[in-house]
């Protein structure tokens, strides 16, 4: 089966992931010039703060020192996540696809810029209300299309007719 590619819609998404990435990479500079070796900043007391962190890890610290795998693992993800983001058809039906591959896209490709210049990731925003692990901006992205993914899956494409839109037929 072929597919035509929407060179509108790709350079849409190029757009869209370079604003993204760029707004994520200057939270990180302000981060480090405002926190870095600095009091945290509390935004609302006992709740929310800013707070710096270098994250050797992904996600909630896991994998601490693993730098090499993610510096081999996210190319890999991000080349499959493309071929899907060119894969889709313009439907209203795939929009929620598109835009949720463009932020998680955006989310990977900001740390990984992190890991390539600063051998770690700049975390920043600190939910100390419930203790929650230090995050950014890319982790922000990330977090929200995979959520959003698993609602949209699970909730609006129940059918199986539906869910031929996430294969890589």
């Amino acid at each position: 089966m072929k597919f035509k590619i929407n060179y509108k819609k790709i350079v849409l998404a190029i757009i869209s992931i370079i604003i993204l990435v760029t707004l994520d990479q200057i939270s990180k500079v302000f981060a480090v010039q405002l926190l870095k070796d600095k009091e945290d900043i509390i935004l609302i007391n006992n709740v929310l703060q800013f707070h710096y962190l270098e994250n050797t890890g992904a996600a909630f610290s896991l994998l601490t020192g693993a730098q090499v795998f993610f510096k081999i693992i996210t190319p890999l993800l991000v080349v499959v996540l493309v071929f899907f983001l060119v894969k889709y058809s313009d439907s209203r039906k795939e929009l929620p696809f598109f835009i949720l591959d463009i932020l998680l896209i955006s989310g990977a490709i900001g740390n990984y810029l992190d890991r390539l210049h600063n051998g770690y990731v700049v975390d920043f925003i600190y939910f100390s209300l419930i203790n929650f692990p230090v995050f950014n901006v890319a982790d922000i992205y990330v977090t929200v299309s995979v959520f959003l993914f698993a609602v949209v899956v699970l909730f609006f494409y129940k059918d199986d007719t539906d869910k031929s839109i996430i294969s890589a037929e």
